[in-house]
């Protein structure tokens, strides 16, 4: 089974989107969107960006 994106309103109206693992732990959350269409487009582009994303280490 593969990972899923669950969509959802908060509290305060935004939208909102988890990217699920395939064993239902949440991997990566978004920020909150103020429409529907600006948080899908938000999974667009998670889905268009991510797959090739490196990894860099930040020293804090």
């Amino acid at each position: 089974m593969a990972g899923k994106f669950e969509l959802w309103t908060d509290k305060g109206g935004d939208w909102r989107f988890n990217l699920k693992a395939s064993n239902g732990q949440v991997i990566a959350t978004s920020q909150g969107y103020s429409s529907k269409a600006s948080a899908l487009n938000g999974i667009e582009s998670v889905r268009t960006n991510a797959p090739g994303a490196g990894v860099e280490e930040i020293e804090k």
